[in-house]
């Protein structure tokens, strides 16, 4: 028999076996050409402004993809060979060389890649086109994507298997090489030995967490964080990894060491589970360690970038509420503007607003902060009021005299009481004084934009009364500006263009609109997000599966157990039982502690200081939720899988 038949009838006599690694392929294959594909989609590239910056973050992203897939393949090739450590141990009593062996496990692994990457493609194809669909609704735009097979996409899934090949070939001849006959017919592992538990030690786990989450909790501008910012972040580092550690070798042990003493320890199916957990604690302390960290970036990554997503929506609007906004122009050129305007969006409100340029003589920082234009444009409240009505906004002021209203846009607003209110002087023929009554969070008129976003400083806005405006404005030049609100302004990149050129025809003069920085917010934010949830589910994919890997080759290496205790009465719902209770520590210690862990980090660095979007709470609980729904589903197949195994050895016996 050649080595080629016999590789194929190793593939059809054990299905089940290779079913879990061509599983694992095909899974890698679909993700690598579905990401691959999006990258190249032509639909997409057509639809979206920023295509440098789409192709630049999708190639970063899929070079991560890329050494997860290979790492994932190389850990389920590993789990593969040791299953069949007793089938290579006969195949060298029988007078096979380690080479034929290898070339054997060669000729599998090009059987089943072959497969893989064939139906990979064609399933990744069809999927590309669901995630390219859901990549535009995340870009809040409307264009239809078609079904796409780029040939660049199927050349880098090609070469990659291809490497894969190579790399698990030379990890098959190593794993041969190194073991000896005797040990390929004893392939089961020698039980741990159960660990010392010390209550000091498990103590100091919750101590190092515990400082940990003081710390996480502390503000920004905190003694810890402001004098202590290296100690601060050490001892972070140090509580969150030392303490998870610990937590899993000492602490989970611990516990498990009371509940032995305890009086109704023999009763039920305790002393099973209970005692088999005591003796794998050893062993599992680094997989639920990683697991738990792990779990806690996942949700940390995919929970911070659906915040900047929410808020980059939502901002973009506040930080640029003009449509489309300009210097005025000459009455043939205003003409010519709306006239485009006209032909494709319908123009909902136009106001038309004049304010004075001047010099401040006191610290301009003193009202509006750094970032401003030096120079202030004063306006009145009249004019003021009359745009945030036509935006259909609540923010009217009334101001009276000398008092005035700086717009401090992005910065925290301030209201000053009648005893406590900052002079603001300013030099237009002459110093005039006001009285500085609130730093309002408002943008009358935004930075200037381009095609490339926003440019330049924002403008030092300052409201003053419609008396002092009227008496300021008597023998000085005044700055004009247009401001439109159109209909659906989200889709209105061309025309601001086509305005943009019109109006930029005069060097330096203001133009802004919130499509400019709006499609670049949103189509870089959508790309965070949607790579980010790629990754994670990729990651979460990979963690659940290694997990379940090393649940199947425990499974296999109880098998005896599992058989001396049916033969000691021990039934089948009772073996159930104790099979649930013993992976639900695997499953459960670690996924409480990630959630916690990742919930301290995004809440208080992060989502304590966006309290302007409630949503954003729904959101993080949401990712939490599908989460823990993910891992449970883990969860019920490994049990499954783990009773099948140790069943099927106890009906031979």
């Amino acid at each position: 028999m050649s080595l080629l038949d016999l590789s194929w009838r190793n593939l059809k006599r054990s299905f089940r076996l290779y079913a879990i690694y061509f599983i694992s392929m095909l899974i890698g294959v679909i993700i690598h050409f579905t990401f691959s594909a999006l990258m190249f989609n032509a639909d997409i590239l057509a639809a979206i402004e920023q295509k440098r910056n789409y192709q630049l973050g999708l190639s970063i992203t899929s070079v991560v993809i890329f050494l997860f897939i290979i790492f994932f393949i190389l850990y389920a090739n590993s789990f593969f060979m040791k299953q069949r450590k007793k089938e290579f141990g006969m195949y060298l009593l029988y007078g096979m060389s380690e080479r034929q062996i290898t070339s054997m496990v060669f000729l599998e692994t090009c059987f089943l890649s072959v497969i893989s990457v064939v139906s990979g493609i064609v399933i990744g194809g069809l999927l590309s086109k669901f995630f390219g669909m859901l990549l535009m609704n995340l870009m809040q735009y409307d264009d239809v994507i078609s079904f796409s097979f780029p040939i660049e996409a199927v050349g880098s899934t090609i070469l990659l298997f291809v490497i894969l090949i190579g790399i698990i070939s030379a990890q098959s001849y190593l794993s041969v090489r190194r073991v000896q006959l005797v040990e390929l017919f004893h392939a089961v592992a020698k039980r741990d030995k159960p660990l010392t538990f010390s209550m000091w030690l498990a103590l100091l786990a919750i101590l190092l967490l515990g400082v940990a989450y003081f710390l996480i909790s502390q503000k920004g501008d905190s003694v810890f964080w402001s004098d202590y910012l290296l100690a601060s972040m050490i001892a972070v580092t140090v509580g969150i990894i030392g303490g998870t550690y610990l937590f899993f070798r000492q602490f989970l042990g611990w516990v498990l060491e009371k509940i032995s003493r305890r009086k109704t320890y023999m009763e039920g199916n305790k002393v099973l589970w209970i005692s088999a957990l005591r003796f794998s604690i050893r062993g599992n302390t680094l997989n639920l360690t990683f697991i738990s960290l792990f779990s806690t970036i996942v949700i940390f990554l995919v929970g911070f970038v659906s915040i900047n997503y929410t808020v980059q929506i939502f901002s973009a609007g506040k930080e640029f509420p003009n449509h489309i906004a300009f210097a005025s122009q000459d009455p043939n050129t205003q003409k010519q503007i709306e006239q485009l305007i006209e032909e494709d969006h319908h123009i909902t409100g136009h106001e038309r607003i004049e304010g004075l340029s001047v010099k401040p003589v006191t610290d301009s920082r003193s009202a509006n902060g750094d970032n401003f234009q030096e120079n202030y444009l004063l306006f009145s409240a009249s004019h003021y009021n009359n745009v945030v009505r036509m935006r259909s906004d609540k923010e009217q002021v009334n101001v009276q005299n000398q008092e005035a209203i700086a717009l401090i846009q992005g910065a925290r607003p301030l209201l000053f009481t009648a005893n406590n209110q900052p002079k603001l002087t300013v030099n237009l023929k002459g110093e005039t004084t006001f009285h500085l009554i609130e730093k309002k969070d408002y943008a009358l008129l935004s930075k200037a934009t381009n095609a490339n976003g926003d440019v330049g400083l924002k403008p030092s806005v300052v409201i003053i009364s419609d008396q002092a405006f009227e008496r300021l404005k008597q023998g000085n030049a005044l700055a004009s500006f247009d401001i439109y609100q159109i209909e659906d302004a989200k889709h209105s990149i061309a025309l601001s263009h086509k305005v943009h050129d019109i109006v930029s025809r005069t060097p330096g003069t203001y133009y802004a609109a919130f499509i400019d920085l709006y499609s670049i917010d949103v189509e870089t934010s959508s790309l965070l997000l949607f790579s980010a949830a790629f990754l994670a589910a990729i990651a979460v994919f990979a963690m659940g599966s290694i997990i379940y890997f090393k649940q199947l080759r425990e499974a296999t290496e109880e098998q005896r157990h599992y058989a001396i205790l049916r033969k000691l009465g021990v039934d089948d719902h009772e073996l159930k039982w104790v099979i649930r209770k013993q992976l639900l520590f695997v499953f459960l210690p670690p996924l409480l502690l990630g959630i916690l862990h990742s919930w301290f980090i995004t809440y208080y660095p992060t989502l304590h200081e966006v309290r302007n979007f409630p949503q954003l709470t729904s959101i993080i609980s949401a990712i939490f939720i599908l989460y823990v729904v993910i891992y449970f589903l883990f969860y019920v197949s490994s049990t499954s899988v783990y009773y099948k195994i140790v069943s099927q050895k106890n009906a031979m016996s």
